[in-house]
């Protein structure tokens, strides 16, 4: 009989070499600027200037490629070292280069702007991987709900309009006795002079887009929520009607008194408050945001399950140690009462060395992960202690192949297949019985094999409760990253488990 667990695909291709297709993304763009605005031989001025780009830009998309193994290869000096290198050295001398060879066809201008792209571009996916990092562990931006972050641009908004207006006053080019245009000007010195201005056009302006956030609040916490949810399409689409129908006068009566209009040009709001554009913008409004509302209520729905189904992990995984512990403590007293019925010399060194595997079932089972090499040595006094109470010899090898021991992995996993193999084979053995283990380990990947002779061949032997409470940790745990194998063959029961660490 074999168990087994098949590990994921090696899917996540994209995701993983998502800078690498940024760069292309940004090699295409600087192509397309160049052609842009030319009216004949598109196609092959956008290709060569491709094959121009290339160039300049092959360290940048070299080092995006590789960057997730660079990553988990090097160290952070390293990495560090070799990021310096291709931006800060490789990349303008290859630029200086290849605008001496192509100085005669293309004007440097190109390559600069692509080189210097790139560099700036590095820099941002830098700093937005550093941002992220940050905000993971700033609590208040976790807080920031969608409507507080609407409501939060919205004054922004009315913030940087205001201040361009009132920059804009005294310009002939904008400012007339008619109306005055907004134009793309900022001023310290007229936000000073004009300052109660300023106060009163951010006021304004922000009453103005806080009527189009009440019909979004409104569809948000009500509609979409409630009728929409529970009493369908048809209602809902009535439902907005009579709210517009409701609102959108009175909306319009108070946005037409804004003294803004008369500064503006009453262009901005028509004199009558019933006319049908305004009834349009809040319908707009309203059906615009449908499908954000329907995605955040999705995206909060599916993370309560996830929370919930976390719990339930953690709350299982904490009964299947509980299930775990009770079993070691249960082996480990009939060691020493073997020991004192010899009266053997080793029962206070063996006592000594079982208070240290309980310290560890009690204290480092807990831990979400623990270091590779503490497990190891859990295994290895486990089976010292295993071994004086047996009264054959046992025939024992274990073979290690290890990279590093600071690789963490979860507790508890590897003894339960020696466990087994001690229960159900070693010790019932009236001949010599074989222990065989391997153990190798990368950085990717561990495998465990425990091999041991048994005689007979009941169903007992192919395990119990130990075996089913650890398939289902690693489901769990692993879920997807690990391969578990059970058989037996020549009376030789197999156990053979493969982990994905990363």
């Amino acid at each position: 009989m074999i168990k087994t667990k098949n590990r994921a695909d090696n899917t996540g291709f994209l995701y993983r070499k998502l800078d690498f297709f940024l760069f292309v993304g940004l090699w295409l763009w600087l192509a397309i600027f160049q052609v842009a605005q030319l009216k004949q031989d598109f196609w092959k001025t956008y290709l060569s200037t491709l094959l121009v780009l290339v160039v300049v830009q092959l360290p940048a998309m070299a080092f995006a490629w590789y960057k997730p193994v660079l990553r988990k290869k090097l160290c952070l000096k390293q990495y560090l070292y070799l990021w310096f290198f291709c931006f800060v050295l490789l990349l303008p001398l290859l630029s200086w280069g290849w605008i001496n060879v192509l100085s005669e066809s293309v004007g440097p201008s190109l390559i600069f702007t692509a080189a210097l792209s790139s560099f700036a571009f590095e820099l941002l996916l830098c700093a937005d991987r550093f941002y992220r990092k940050r905000a993971g562990q700033i609590k208040w931006i976790k807080k920031i709900r969608f409507e507080n972050a609407v409501l939060m641009s919205l004054v922004l908004l009315a913030v940087i309009l205001s201040a361009m207006a009132v920059s804009s006053m005294g310009n002939p080019a904008y400012d007339s006795p008619k109306q005055l245009l907004i134009g793309f000007e900022f001023s310290l010195l007229q936000l000073f002079r004009h300052w109660l201005t300023f106060l009163s056009f951010t006021m304004q302006f922000l009453l103005m887009y806080l009527a189009g956030y009440l019909f979004f609040m409104i569809n948000s916490r009500l509609l979409v929520s409630k009728i929409l949810k529970q009493k369908g399409l048809l209602l809902y689409l009535l439902s907005v009607l009579f709210t517009v129908a409701l609102l959108y006068p009175f909306v319009g009566q108070l946005l037409i008194l804004l003294p803004i209009n008369d500064t503006f040009g009453r262009s901005i709001f028509l004199n009558n408050p019933f006319t049908l554009e305004n009834a349009g913008g809040a319908i707009g409004i309203m059906l615009i945001s449908l499908p954000v509302v329907l995605a955040l209520q999705w995206a909060t729905q599916n993370n309560r399950i996830v929370s919930l189904e976390k719990e339930k992990t953690e709350t299982e995984l904490h009964l299947l140690k509980q299930q775990l512990n009770p079993h070691f403590f249960f082996n480990t007293l009939n060691n020493l009462y073997a020991l004192s019925l010899r009266k053997s010399d080793q029962t206070p060194g063996s006592i000594l060395q079982l208070s240290e595997l309980m310290r560890y079932v009690i204290y480092k089972a807990q831990q979400e992960q623990v270091q590779l090499s503490e497990e190891l040595a859990y295994l290895k006094d486990y089976i010292e202690l295993q071994q004086m109470r047996l009264l054959k010899p046992l025939n024992l090898t274990f073979k290690q192949e290890l990279t590093q021991n600071d690789l963490l992995i979860a507790p508890l996993l590897l003894i339960v297949l020696i466990e087994n193999a001690f229960k159900h084979g070693i010790e019932p053995a009236e001949q010599t019985a074989t222990l065989s283990l391997q153990l190798s380990c990368t950085s990717d990947e561990l495998y465990f094999s425990c091999e041991n002779s048994v005689e007979g061949t009941d169903e007992s032997n192919r395990g119990g409760i130990g075996l089913i409470n650890l398939t289902r940790r690693l489901d769990l745990l692993y879920p997807g990253r690990y391969t578990l194998k059970t058989g037996l063959k020549n009376a030789m029961f197999k156990a053979e488990l493969q982990l994905m660490l990363k």
